[in-house]
């Protein structure tokens, strides 16, 4: 870009740190000017009809309309640039990718928040009002289209989204749930609790208070004392299935 070119932003975001996060971080940017800022998706609507920015910074979990209905909500001729910014949605981050738009997956940082910026910077460059659009509608089908659940993991150095049928077995490690998936063990901030919830009931058994598995996954059952069972698992693993679990889900028994 020419050394006279002010990229215009807007920042919108329903929480007031995270605004401010932002504005603070874009005040150190010579070449930035902030022309508006919004607390809600119909904020957001009326600032970029108004100002017609380069770019906009659009938070996804908003209440009462998402940053995904603010998309659909713009108008094409006005259409800017846009970092997706969300604390956590991996179908949204997945999508995003898959169609090349930049995203900050909150809490991010000042190096990660600059390096989305040039990307955009870059983009703005080559953008040409058609192939925008088409990349957004395209997006919009993928957020829009009921996905199998999957989580974020790290595997070298990475992010990668892990689609929750592909775990074998988990467990609960203090703040954490180790997620067993073949040969790999990934290492997830949250509780079991929370990864149940996101599992399908249907193929995933809750077997102790900090235990879960897959049950396509289970080798062989062997009865234990007092109406508990030891869990074989393919993997040659062994799980305890207790009592309290048992009495709660002993229609499992009979697919066993």
């Amino acid at each position: 870009m020419s050394s006279d070119f002010r990229l215009r932003v807007v920042v919108t975001d329903d929480e007031a740190p995270a605004r401010r996060k932002l504005l603070r971080f874009l005040s150190q940017e010579p070449d930035v000017t902030v022309v508006g800022e919004a607390g809600s998706g119909p904020e957001s609507i009326a600032a970029v009809g108004e100002t017609k920015p380069d770019l906009l910074f659009l938070d996804i979990q908003m209440p009462g309309m998402d940053g995904f209905a603010v998309v659909e909500a713009l108008e094409p001729i006005f259409l800017p640039r846009i970092i997706f910014v969300t604390a956590y949605d991996e179908f949204a981050i997945r999508a995003i990718e898959i169609h090349a738009f930049g995203y900050l997956l909150k809490p991010f940082d000042q190096p990660r928040f600059k390096k989305v910026l040039a990307d955009a910077r870059s983009q703005i460059q080559k953008d040409r009002a058609g192939e925008l659009q088409f990349s957004l509608r395209r997006l919009l089908e993928e957020v829009r289209t009921p996905r199998q659940p999957r989580i974020l993991v790290e595997e070298n150095g990475r992010g990668t989204l892990l689609a929750l049928n592909q775990i074998d077995w988990a467990e609960a490690d203090r703040n954490y749930v180790k997620l067993h998936v073949g040969s790999h063990t990934y290492t997830v901030r949250g509780t079991i609790e929370n990864i149940e919830r996101k599992l399908d009931r249907e193929q995933f058994l809750r077997i102790n208070r900090s235990s879960l598995l897959r049950i396509d996954f289970v080798r062989e059952l062997r009865k234990w004392s007092h109406g508990e069972y030891q869990v074989l698992l393919q993997s040659g693993q062994t799980l305890m299935w207790t009592r309290r679990y048992v009495d709660k889900q002993s229609k499992f028994l009979c697919g066993l």
